[in-house]
């Protein structure tokens, strides 16, 4: 297991929840203990900002000098980035992660080039204040009164190999702003009355705790995926939130992640395109949403539905979320006495989920008047065509004789018809008009309370007024109907930019099925091979597989394939719009087909691969003891004449050489075995104490003169621990494990230790030497695998083998770094009965 370069350096940040905290003065004194032990460190931007303690904890690093940038006749510094990367220290200090480089530079951020300079292979130690973080930037600048203008996505804090927290008392941290330790003296008072009151830092502490116990949650469950313990947690709690696509939206975005941070649940934006009458959100629009929702770690849903509460609540509760966020109405108060706002009606509908309604600076601004269904709409517009003309009517009537002529009260009426209009469209127009014309002809022409006319003129003024009443309500209603046209295709050019944004992103034909179920509320979506029956791919609760079970079904390529939908109606634009993602989804099921044969020919080239490297090795690890067992053969011939000393050493290597043999035979006997299935363990309670002395004496005596030497430097403490398993199989695992690490050691103590935590016992095989290259942890253990060009014998079996007998014997076993350089491997398996 040779040396090789790591791929990508590491990141420690150094998180502190306001300025003063001490996270420069940490990042210099980890820097200085790294130079102790002989690591290269370089400084390329480290901000004192005139404080004595920070600047002479500075001396002696050796200081990059700055790229000086100038713009808009200002003259900045910034990382010389191509120098440091052509000097490439080892470690790197980068103080203010969060900074925004000037006009001019490489990349926009600081972030950036730090990630340059960890895919050069290079570490990178760096400072990161709270309310820098994305998430948390408004509600810091709530707390304190300044805004944050330079923020960094939390995904590039969150990958970091190493995040700890410069943690102070806001009153330690007010002493030491009153020493004169973070600004100068003529500062001191404004700021101890402005940013540095208890209760700004209390909460900005409070932030950076609730953020840094997350990081730690989530580092938990990826160790025990990584480990593969099985997980017994509770189901995660999962947060909704609904955006439509305005200003307030990204505001709610963030109130939900903090709000889904604090109880590790996990974060889902949902936007409801409505099914009439609202223009969908621009494309940029929702890639800022998008975009921000992804830097939160949230996943971003869209569903069409003419209710928006009862669509947000409809996908709560299908995705078992149990707490919902909503901003507050826009709605005027005016418009709020005709409808109830989205977030009321959600409150109202919630039952047992819980609702935040979160305010913002368009609440209540008026800017969203009330929508109506088109069932309500119709009820409306029909009651309007009989209830406007007589309301009309009835105020005309009740004003005194002579106050409005007939032209006046023909007036309003054509005023009432194109309200009628506006609401409902020609039909109930045309019956309001007649309606009006009735009642101006009965109680408004002279004679009154009449149909009989005795003034030809009042009468054609009130049928003409009525006539163009109607025309002018037939030009409207065409209008109306133009623009909720527009509007329809605008939500269809939406939804179609949505899924093609899907394919484009995701490329996985369940993805954008699973959109698709999701925009239409279906309960499943499949597409089906129509010439072989087969099913592609499907989502969600039984999907259809037959063209006979499904609710809706869409052919598509010269009708070779078929989507099937499950679920509620739709409509036939819904299934345009349908029938156009059905070709992506078909694109992508005729990709996947092309990637799975190319997946067969790698597969052959695999194979071929594998032989190679077989006969590589075996090449390697045969012809060099086999060379040495046919040199010791001389002996026996005669022909040349060896001292006796001679005559032993070669008789000794021959023996060696057989035992190698024997070993790499055994190991590709073993390798067999564990492919076809034929390893059969009989598990019983096992002393390790006794195993571990078992493998010892076996490397020892049946393997080269280097190994048996070696095995002098293993220190077993393994106590009195029992495990359940195969005597015989762990005592090879641990003979395996134990000879890789004297073979590539370097001569360093090998440990043994073991422990019992709770039902499992974790064996751990540790060596101090070179260890492995970041990235290979999983390799090593693959066969033929040989990381070192010495001289060591073998075929890169050992660990693959032991491996294999670890897992058929119920257990795990994995490789990590030791602390302080080496490699430890870990043997995890079931512990014994204590009574056995």
């Amino acid at each position: 297991m040779g040396i090789l370069s790591r791929n990508r350096g590491d990141l420690r940040i150094y998180l502190g929840a306001a300025p003063g905290v001490g996270k420069t003065y940490s990042m210099l004194a980890e820097a200085h203990r790294r130079m102790e032990r002989g690591t290269d460190v370089v400084a390329a931007v480290v901000e004192t900002h005139g404080r004595r303690k920070t600047a002479q904890r500075l001396a002696g690093i050796e200081v990059m000098p700055p790229l000086i940038i100038e713009h808009d006749g200002e003259r900045f510094s910034e990382i010389d980035l191509p120098t440091l990367l052509e000097r490439r220290p080892k470690v790197v200090l980068v103080d203010d992660l969060a900074h925004t480089n000037a006009p001019g530079s490489k990349n926009p951020n600081r972030w950036q080039d730090v990630e340059e300079l960890l895919n050069a292979g290079i570490t990178v130690i760096t400072t990161v204040s709270v309310q820098n973080l994305e998430s948390l930037a408004d509600i810091a600048t709530q707390i304190t009164g300044v805004e944050t203008t330079e923020r960094i996505p939390d995904e590039i804090v969150r990958a970091a190999d190493q995040i700890e927290l410069v943690d102070i008392t806001p009153q330690a941290l007010q002493r030491r702003l009153a020493h004169g330790n973070i600004y100068p003296p003529e500062r001191v008072d404004a700021a101890m009355s402005n940013y540095f009151r208890v209760e700004n830092l209390t909460a900005l502490r409070q932030l950076a705790l609730l953020w840094l116990a997350d990081q730690v949650d989530a580092a938990l469950a990826k160790y025990r995926s990584d480990k593969k313990i099985p997980d017994t947690w509770a189901p995660r709690e999962r947060v909704v939130v609904g955006v439509t696509g305005g200003p307030e939206s990204e505001t709610l975005v963030r109130r939900a992640s903090r709000i889904a941070s604090r109880s590790g649940a996990e974060l889902m934006v949902l936007h409801v395109v409505q099914g009439e009458g609202l223009t969908g959100i621009s494309s940029q629009q929702r890639k800022a949403v998008r975009d921000l929702a992804v830097s939160l770690g949230a996943t971003m849903h869209t569903v069409i539905a003419g209710d928006v509460a009862a669509a947000l609540l409809d996908f709560a509760r299908d995705v078992n979320a149990t707490q919902v966020v909503v901003g507050s109405t826009r709605k005027s108060r005016w418009a709020r006495l005709f409808e109830e706002g989205v977030g009321e009606a959600v409150v109202r509908q919630s039952n047992t989920i819980d609702v935040h309604m979160v305010t913002h600076e368009d609440a209540g601004a008026g800017s969203a008047s009330a929508r109506h269904t088109p069932r309500r709409r119709r009820v409306l517009s029909w009651l309007a065509a009989v209830a406007i003309p007589l309301a009309i009517c009835t105020a005309a009537v009740s004003l005194p004789d002579g106050l409005l002529g007939i032209g006046s009260q023909t007036g309003l009426f054509f005023a009432g018809v194109l309200g009628v209009a506006l609401l409902g469209g020609l039909v109930p127009a045309v019956v309001s008009a007649v309606l009006s014309g009735v009642l101006l002809a009965y109680f408004f022409v002279a004679p009154a309370n009449t149909f009989a006319i005795a003034e030809a003129n009042g009468a054609v003024t009130a049928a003409v007024l009525l006539v163009v009443a109607v025309m002018v309500a037939a030009l409207l209603d065409h209008t109306v109907n133009r623009l909720r046209e527009a509007r329809r295709t605008s939500q269809d050019a939406e939804l179609l930019s949505l899924f093609a944004d899907s394919v484009l992103r995701d490329a996985d034909l369940d993805v954008l099925l699973e959109r698709v179920r999701e925009a239409y509320s279906q309960h499943a979506v499949s597409l089906v091979h129509l010439h072989t029956g087969d099913v592609v791919a499907a989502v969600g609760k039984d999907p259809c597989n037959d063209v006979d079970d499904a609710d809706t079904a869409v052919e598509v390529g010269d009708d070779e394939y078929c989507m099937l939908l499950a679920g509620g109606p739709l409509t036939t634009r819904d299934r345009r719009v349908i029938s156009a993602v059905a070709k992506h989804a078909v694109d992508l099921a005729k990709r996947h087909e092309s990637a799975e044969e190319a997946s067969r020919s790698g597969t052959v080239a695999k194979v071929d691969e594998l032989w190679r490297s077989l006969t590589s090795a075996v090449n390697h690890g045969l012809r060099t003891p086999l060379a040495a067992a046919r040199t010791a053969t001389t002996v026996r011939g005669g022909d040349a004449d060896f001292p006796p000393q001679d005559t032993a050493e070669l008789l000794a290597t021959g023996e060696e050489s057989i035992d190698e043999l024997l070993a790499v035979v055994g190991n590709l006997l073993d390798s067999s075995r564990l492919s076809f299935g034929a390893v059969r363990p009989k598990p019983g309670p096992v002393d390790l104490e006794e195993t571990v002395q078992r493998s010892l004496v076996g490397i020892s005596t049946g393997n080269t003169d280097f190994t048996r030497r070696g095995v002098e430097r293993v220190k077993a403490t393994v106590g009195g621990a029992a495990v359940l398993a195969d005597g015989a199989l762990l005592e090879r695992v641990l003979a395996n494990v134990i000879d890789n690490s004297l073979r590539y050691a370097c001569g360093s103590p090998v440990r043994v230790t073991a422990g019992r935590i709770g039902d499992r016992v974790l064996i751990a095989v540790v060596d101090e030497g070179p260890g492995i290259p970041r990235g290979t942890e999983e390799q090593i253990f693959e066969p033929f695998q040989r990381f070192s060009d010495g001289p060591t014998i073998g075929v890169g079996l050992g660990l693959s083998v032991a491996r294999g007998f670890v897992e058929a014997m119920g257990g795990r076993i994995s490789a990590s770094d030791t602390p302080g350089g080496g490699l430890t491997i870990e043997i995890d398996l079931p512990a014994a009965p204590k009574d056995a």
